[in-house]
Order: structure tokens, then C-alpha cells, then sequence
């Protein structure tokens, strides 16, 4: 508790402070972490999230592109000291394709073929502003030509599109899609009912946002995992105020089990994952600065409090800067730590993280992110501020990813591009070496979640 103070008591601080601290540049490295490939990737500010395939046999990493030409490329990390871009995307007619374009996707494996999924959101001066989603097969890999597009996912009655999106592997054996709509809610895909030419589309149900001062809002970002404990598979969402933790064992009817609501500096929720036995939360709040809070669930779960309103923990590369997505593979939280570039801390003891290893992937002066005044035209990238106009945190490293079979760490740049890495003594990730679950946001495409074998209760064995 005594870090979380100190970094309260900064953030309070930060105010008057920050002003003072335009030129602050973080250290290049620490002495852990070693750089294996870093491939450049064209314009600046139009390279979004990051992906990275879990078999070795299939080393593949997709980096979304956004705020410019939307699409995708596929980087070939065969070897990963000699990484390459092996097959770029580009939506049809981009000129006419205005607003973000492709800000997330991820892979899923369906009866033995490699699926990406990648969001799509247009604005609504041009085509496809229905386009919530494209997959595309990509089990043919590294032959390119062989990468093709299966279907689009639509939703004409909230045009925008999906922000984000989270594959699943259910403990009832379904391949489900979780996406976030312009809706107070997030919408859940069956990805096998989608690939059969479902008329619905696979759509099988929804997971409710709450209310804020009276209006229903939605979700920005999520996560999806197995409670072996509980014998439960739960949603962690991140949206606006708060954080919400359902159960979707049955997707059709997703049930509250607890939030965090009323919580001091929550305002702007971005990202929300869990421990591997479900028992804390990791948050981001997307604003400068802005601390990673750690939240204990177990009153909430428990049914000891109505809500959750107070972090047990917190951590921050820099004082003045912020956060953006972040993996957990415990006790290591992975972070894409914008102008702070990755980072990784340790959480073993969850009231008081600390920092293990970074590596700054930025380029350029401080303060200097993305200009979403330039408009977003079709076929032009975001823009820097000018050097002399004060700007924000929106620079640097934004997605990070791991391979769990040999602890491979990829990062996307704002600006620099892809980056692999290794840290010194982390060579993979399975939770059972730790004494929890083997839980993270990898998922067993072929087995299911760890423990999900065991009899749910009200069930016979």
C-alpha cells in the first residue's frame, strides 16, 4: 500500500508539475531485455495492436493498422533474430474509407483452420460503416497466396463498427468472438455458426454494459477466461467508469458477479484483465497520468461487498506518463507502455508491484503523440503536434504479446514499428509452474481452458 500512496500522491502532484517535464526522456533499457528483431513498419501513427500465434509451428504475428489505410500485416518471425513482413492487406478503396479502420485482431484455430479476425470501423461519409469485423483464413500460411477472406461480420444498426474483439475457446467447447459495437454492451459471436453462413451471423448473445448518470454505456476493451476454482467462464470488461466481471458459462445469459464502481481516477477504463486463479484484476485508464491499478475481487466475488471502489495496488513506469494494453503471465504483468515503451513488472505481491525489465521502443521528443485534430482523412495519416504545442502521451509502444511456449515478447510501435524481445530467464509460460491455473489470453484451440474438464456444479460426473 505504502507504493500506491507514493504514487497517488504523485499523480496529485502531476498537475502543476507536468508543465516542467516536457523534455523528460525515459532510460533506453535495462540489461534483462534484448532486442531479437525490430522491422519498421512505414507511417508513422498508422500502427496499431499486435498478435502473435502460440505454436511454434505457426510463427506468425499480425500488426493492425489504423488511422490511416486500413488492414493488416503478417510478419514472419521464423527466425526471430531476421523477422520480415511477409504479406500486407489493405481494404479496398481506401480513399473512400474514412474514420480509424482496423484497430484490433486476433487469430482463432476452428476444426484444424487458422482464422485472423480483425475490427474494422469506418465513418460514416463512406462504404461499410456496417463493418464491424472481417476474418479472414490464413491456415495456408507461409504460403500468401493462399491468405483469403471468409466473411464480414455486420452490424447496420449501430454503423461504426467494432473497436476491439476477443477470441475464446469456451469450456462448452464453442469458439466464441467477444466485440465491442457502438452499443451499451458487448456482443458475442459463435465463430462456428459464423463460418456454417449462420443468417444471424453466429450472434448468440450479449453482455450488458451499467448505467452512468442515468445512460447505458458500453465496453472499450475485455477479457475472457476460465475460473477453474469457480468452474466458471467469466468476462472482464473495461467501460468508461468501471469494470465489470460476469459469468458467460452460458453466453445466452450472461450474470453480474461483481464491479468496480465510484472508484477515485477511473474514468476513462481501457483495458481489464485477470490473475490466472481470477482472484485480482489488472486495469488501465487511458489518460496522462495515469497509473495500472490492481484490484482485489475476492469481496466482490465473494458476496462480502456490493462493489469494488478501492485499489490494493499500483504501478507506473513514469510518474508523468501513461499506459496502453497490457498481458498478464504470472506474476509478470507485460506492458505496452506507450512513450514509456515496454515495460514488465512483477506482481507476486500485488500491493506492491515493482519494475523488472524495459525497453524504450520510441522515437522523437516527449509529448509529442498522435494529432487526432488532423481529421482522419482517407489515405492520410495522423500527424505529430508541432514540436512546440504541448501534446500527449498517444506515442510509443502501444499492443505487446507473448508466446508462451518460449517466452517470445512482441510490441507494435505508434511510430517505430514491430519489436521482438526476449528478457533473461523467462523462456515460456505455463501457470502450473507457478502453482495456478494455466490461465492467460492464449487459448487452447484444440483442448479448451485449463480445468475446464472437471464436472460444473449441478452437473453429474
Amino acid at each position: 500500500m505504502r507504493q500506491f500512496a507514493m504514487v497517488l500522491a504523485l499523480l496529485v502532484a502531476s498537475s502543476t508539475l507536468r508543465a516542467q517535464n516536457r523534455t523528460y526522456a525515459p532510460e533506453a533499457s535495462s540489461s534483462n531485455v534484448h532486442v531479437l528483431s525490430h522491422v519498421p513498419l512505414g507511417w508513422k501513427f498508422t500502427i496499431a495492436d499486435i498478435e502473435i500465434e502460440q505454436e511454434l509451428s505457426r510463427p506468425y504475428v499480425y500488426v493492425q493498422r489504423d488511422f490511416g489505410p486500413a488492414g493488416f500485416e503478417i510478419i514472419s518471425i521464423k527466425d526471430p533474430a531476421h523477422a520480415s513482413v511477409i504479406y500486407s492487406w489493405r481494404i479496398e478503396r481506401p480513399e473512400l474509407h474514412t474514420g480509424r479502420g482496423g484497430s484490433d485482431g486476433h487469430y482463432f484455430k476452428y476444426q484444424g483452420r487458422y482464422y485472423y479476425v480483425q475490427t474494422f470501423h469506418f465513418a460514416q461519409d463512406g462504404p461499410d460503416t456496417d463493418v464491424g469485423a472481417i476474418v479472414f483464413d490464413v491456415t495456408g500460411l507461409p504460403d500468401t497466396s493462399k491468405v483469403h477472406e471468409v466473411g464480414r461480420i455486420r452490424a447496420a444498426d449501430m454503423p461504426g463498427g467494432f473497436h476491439t474483439l476477443f477470441p475464446y475457446k469456451h469450456s462448452d467447447g464453442r469458439v466464441l468472438v467477444f466485440t465491442t459495437p457502438r452499443g451499451p454492451f458487448s456482443m458475442i459471436y459463435d465463430m462456428g455458426k459464423f463460418l456454417a453462413g449462420d443468417p444471424n451471423q453466429g450472434l448468440i448473445g450479449k453482455v450488458p454494459g451499467m448505467d452512468v448518470n442515468g445512460k447505458p454505456n458500453g465496453y472499450h476493451d475485455y477479457y475472457v477466461a476460465y475460473d477453474a476454482a469457480a468452474r466458471q467462464d467469466k468476462f472482464y470488461g473495461a467501460g468508461g467508469t468501471y469494470l465489470t466481471v460476469y459469468d458467460v458459462s452460458r453466453p445466452e445469459e450472461p450474470r453480474l458477479l461483481t464491479s468496480v464502481t465510484g472508484a477515485a481516477g477511473v474514468s476513462m477504463s481501457h483495458t481489464f484483465q485477470a490473475t490466472p486463479d481470477g482472484r485480482y484484476g489488472v486495469s488501465q485508464t487511458e489518460y496522462e497520468p495515469s497509473p495500472i491499478r490492481i484490484w482485489d475481487l475476492k469481496p466482490g466475488l465473494d458476496g462480502t461487498a456490493k462493489t469494488i471502489s478501492r485499489p490494493i495496488g499500483a504501478w507506473q513506469g513514469s510518474w508523468n506518463l501513461g499506459s496502453h494494453n497490457h498481458e498478464i503471465r504470472w506474476p509478470y504483468v507485460f506492458v505496452g507502455s506507450f512513450e514509456d515503451g515496454l515495460q514488465i513488472f512483477n506482481m507476486m505481491d500485488p500491493t506492491n508491484p515493482y519494475t523488472v525489465g524495459f525497453y524504450n521502443t520510441r522515437s522523437g521528443a516527449t509529448f509529442s503523440g498522435v494529432d487526432l485534430r488532423s481529421g482522419l482523412k482517407a489515405g492520410d495519416p495522423a500527424r505529430e503536434l508541432p514540436p512546440n504545442v504541448t501534446g500527449n502521451i498517444y506515442n510509443g509502444a502501444w499492443g505487446v504479446d507473448v508466446r508462451n511456449a518460449d517466452g517470445l515478447i512482441v510490441v507494435s510501435d505508434f511510430k517505430t514499428g514491430f519489436w521482438a524481445f526476449k528478457m533473461d530467464g523467462f523462456d515460456g509460460w505455463n501457470g502450473h509452474q507457478w502453482g495456478m491455473p494455466n490461465i492467460s489470453s492464449a487459448q487452447d484451440w484444440d483442448n479448451g481452458p485449463d480445468g475446464a474438464g472437471a464436472p460444473k456444479p449441478g452437473k453429474v460426473s
